[in-house]
């Protein structure tokens, strides 16, 4: 076991979060927590990683295990590169003894294998993505471990990274290689999907389990099915144990003179009864309790057409001032009771697309026509922004007075707030206090006083809870105006998109297709098209970078006749080993391959040996180089 947790406790001022916790890890485990937003996951983590003291239990880890620990936020200093983020953490893993240039290869391998471009690891790491920040905290963590550590802890690993990122991350930690990789992993995360396809056991906290935890080995569709038997279960003992505590009432009901030849330990035992019945009337009241109540307001209209784009282009200048296109020839429409999902790579221009779609952009080209009088649109906006932090809850969620006009309907704030599962002394608090869900469930408050013809939904998923998860989903399916949804949750695609954008291609091309595993094809699609542009763009800066050589006898004199005999021939061996991790990879969408598990485990081995020697070469390449000078 490589580490055990028994008795935990946590609270934070008055508030219990959680009491009596209990839960294991052992090699090859990878758990996934879940649990209502303020359960206390973020925190339970910490302790297990050993940044948080518990009130109350003990932690034991194997002795020498190293364990890693990777926190929702992603923060570098100032000024720091991929690489000298890499370089710096590998300074401590015990296998660089603390030697510079041996960092510096391991921090650069594993950005190699975790995705980072060469052209990439000497970029701000202040100015990544959201996606590509977090693969640099986990890389970092990873060189901090010397590339293997016994224990990953990741809090929400998924948030902010994009269908491309998901996916890597499902295949990282479910298919770790020799050099890379971790021997068991913990992570917190909102994503069912990602859920389902990466957890082996899944544990949810939360007041409704008589130990604080739930834990199921098995997927997440397996862990639905046992706690569901697991709260009927505890219903019925509720409702057994209700009908003693009846019993018991009517016996105490009787007179004094009746109660004095019976038993004291009967009456002891009714207390008992009684304490048992509260405490699981409690639990079973968690476990009834749903997300926020979210009920978007329609405007009522009727119009047959609300917007439709032709030939839509748009397009922005690249970092090295060269023109970019983001999409080029959109034809979409939008009318009343369409749902609209669109996807791409974290930076491909998606909240750009949504800006031109509502008229907030002009396009390049093609034209956008709107119905008279326009639609009205209500906006969730990605970054939460739209309240300054100052402002007070109250104030956010009900800005004129102490009522609110809910579909027709008056509505004091205190009702309204609760609505979105806050306590009433939360109103004096202010936005910029609230944690992530509880800022996003306030937005939601926000959005829903607004009648809408068209929704228009940026990444609703960041920092929400489950239950209010599939509560949103419920209240978008119903909505009878028109959605423009943009999130890299599958699950929430899949069961919403009527149809779905794909953007990102390198040419600005668009793909519009009718479902989920469509667009993960298009996606993939215009992912490899990309790849091969960076490749291209790769060799020809190499290309450009030896056509003025230093004099041959300087060569001669940096680096040895073997050396520099392996330098002439590198640019040839790594194109043949990309060409080989290529073939390998194409191997993976064989469907004969994919039908049988030895094949694939084969094809997947066969494909980290071939990442691994082009991670191999580069690295060899960088080291000739530099002693080239």
């Amino acid at each position: 076991m490589l580490l055990g947790a028994s008795g935990l406790s946590k609270s934070h001022g008055l508030r219990e979060l959680f009491r009596g916790v209990s839960i294991s890890v052992a090699d090859g485990d990878r758990v996934g927590f879940i649990g209502p937003n303020g359960a206390g996951k973020s925190t339970l983590l910490r302790m297990l990683a050993g940044v948080e003291e518990p009130d109350d239990g003990v932690i034991r880890t194997q002795r020498g295990a190293v364990v890693v620990y990777v926190p929702q936020r992603d923060e570098f200093p100032e000024g720091a590169t991929p690489r000298s983020v890499a370089a710096t953490a590998a300074l401590s893993a015990a296998s660089v003894h603390g030697d510079s240039h041996e960092a510096e290869v391991l921090g650069g391998m594993i950005l190699g294998k975790l995705g980072f471009p060469e052209s990439r690891m000497d970029d701000s790491a202040s100015l990544l993505s959201g996606g590509w920040k977090k693969r640099l905290s986990i890389a970092r963590g990873l060189c901090e471990a010397g590339g293997r550590p016994d224990l990953l802890l990741l809090d929400e690993p998924t948030n902010h990274l994009d269908v491309e990122g998901i996916r890597w991350l499902e295949q990282f930690l479910t298919r770790s290689s020799n050099d890379i990789g971790a021997g068991a992993c913990v992570f917190i995360t909102h994503d069912r999907t990602f859920l389902d396809r990466v957890a082996t056991r899944v544990a949810e906290l939360s007041r409704a389990y008589a130990q604080g935890i739930f834990t199921v080995d098995g997927s997440y569709g397996e862990f639905l099915r046992r706690r569901a038997d697991y709260l009927e279960s505890q219903a019925r003992a509720e409702s057994a144990l209700a009908n003693e505590v009846r019993i018991d009432d009517a016996w105490l009901g009787r007179g004094a003179q009746a109660r004095r030849t019976k038993a004291k330990g009967r009456i002891e035992d009714s207390a008992e009864r009684r304490d048992a019945l509260a405490d699981i009337s409690e639990r079973n009241a968690a476990a009834s309790a749903r997300g926020a109540r979210v009920d978007f307001t329609a405007s009522g209209r009727r119009t047959r057409k609300l917007v439709h784009a032709e030939g839509l282009s748009k397009g922005f200048p690249d970092e090295r001032g060269l023109p970019r296109t983001l999409f080029r020839g959109l034809e979409l429409e939008l009318t009343p009771g369409s749902r609209v999902g669109l996807m791409g790579p974290n930076g491909s221009g998606k909240t750009t697309l949504l800006r031109t779609l509502c008229g907030d952009l002009a396009p390049d080209a093609g034209t956008i026509r709107f119905a008279d009088p326009k639609p009205r649109i209500v906006v969730l906006r990605q970054q939460r922004e739209d309240v300054p932090e100052s402002t007070l809850l109250r104030d956010a969620i009900c800005p004129h007075g102490d009522v609110v006009d809910f579909q027709g309907m008056p509505m004091h704030i205190t009702a309204w707030s609760r609505r979105f599962l806050f306590k009433d002394a939360q109103l004096l608090q202010a936005v910029g206090t609230l944690s992530g869900g509880e800022r996003a469930r306030a937005h939601i408050a926000r959005m829903m006083l607004e009648p809408a013809d068209i929704l228009v939904l940026d990444e609703p998923t960041n920092d929400l809870d489950i239950p209010t998860l599939e509560v949103l989903e419920e209240s978008v399916e119903s909505f009878p105006g028109a959605v423009l949804l943009v999130t890299h949750d599958r699950t929430m695609l899949a069961r919403l998109a009527s149809s779905i954008v794909v953007i990102g291609a390198p040419d600005g091309s668009v793909s519009v297709v009718a479902s989920l595993d469509q667009a993960l094809v298009a996606l993939e699609r215009a992912e490899r098209a990309t790849q091969e542009r960076d490749r291209a763009i790769g060799r020809a800066e190499r290309a450009a970078m030896v056509e003025t050589p230093p004099p041959q006898a300087s060569l001669r004199k940096r680096l040895g006749f073997k050396e520099q005999r392996e330098y002439d021939g590198i640019e040839a061996a790594v194109h043949a080993a990309e060409e080989a991790a290529r073939c390998a990879e194409t191997l993976l969408h064989d469907p004969v391959i994919v039908a049988d598990h030895v094949k694939m485990a084969r094809a997947c081995q066969a494909l980290d040996v071939a990442q691994a020697k082009v991670a191999t070469l580069y690295a060899r390449w960088q080291e000739l180089e530099d002693k080239r000078g």
